[in-house]
């Protein structure tokens, strides 16, 4: 259950970064910051627009409906990244995706009226928020068209890369936070048991390397060419 932390250091926060420090007392008196345990639902498609979420920690799944039984992740979110500025709409009022924690999370909630407020006051806010904006509508583009021209090897072998990318890797070399099959599928619009027999492929030809959940990437040149 999502539980509110009334103390929270977030100075070094991506809002707060780019915000005047002037405009710190404001944030301060506005803001919210909430604790999530890992499966609980930020927001979900549909759910009338309150508000925008930073990103303090942990990792979240964007994802909407794609079929009566299954969903399409749009992306992976996780520290500095922002949440719920897809329901900033003159046209719509609701969410058009959900949000789900992949693992426990905090983040700094503002409403929708004072992040508004906060965009008009901070012109260096407004230029790195359309930069992201614009940045994340690049990148679903392109995911886009994967899905409907590239084969499936190559959407899972591109997805490797992001994830890897998106997350670094740990000590050991695997990528830094384990995704599992399921979101795998769900991230490249392929079927579970397709997802699997590509990783087991891909094992056995010395591109990755698995241990449980976890993926190490061996030959990210070899999967890169898969993409072409």
């Amino acid at each position: 259950m999502k539980k509110e932390k009334r103390h929270y250091d977030a100075t070094q926060s991506f809002i707060y970064r780019k915000c005047l420090i002037e405009w710190w007392p404001a944030l301060d008196s506005n803001r919210r910051i909430i604790h999530y345990k890992k499966g609980e639902t930020l927001f979900k498609e549909g759910d009338t627009v309150e508000g925008v979420f930073f990103m303090l920690n942990g990792v979240v799944k964007v994802h909407k409906h794609w079929t009566d039984d299954k969903e399409l992740i749009v992306r992976f979110a996780a520290e500095d990244d922002i949440l719920g500025h897809r329901g900033l709409s003159t046209h719509s009022t609701t969410y058009p995706i959900t949000a789900t924690s992949l693992s426990d999370v905090t983040i700094l909630f503002l409403t929708l009226d004072f992040f508004r407020v906060t965009l008009t006051v901070n012109t260096g806010f407004m230029y790195d928020f359309m930069m992201f904006f614009a940045d994340e509508l690049l990148l679903s583009e392109q995911r886009m068209r994967n899905l409907a021209h590239m084969q499936v090897k190559g959407r899972v072998a591109r997805a490797l890369l992001v994830i890897e990318d998106k997350f670094g890797k740990d000590q050991e070399g695997f990528i830094g936070f384990a995704i599992t099959r399921q979101d795998i599928a769900a991230y490249t619009g392929a079927a579970y048991e397709t997802v699997y027999k590509l990783l087991t492929e891909f094992t056995e030809s010395g591109y990755i390397k698995t241990d449980g959940k976890r993926i190490a990437i061996l030959n990210n040149d070899a999967l890169l060419q898969l993409t072409r």
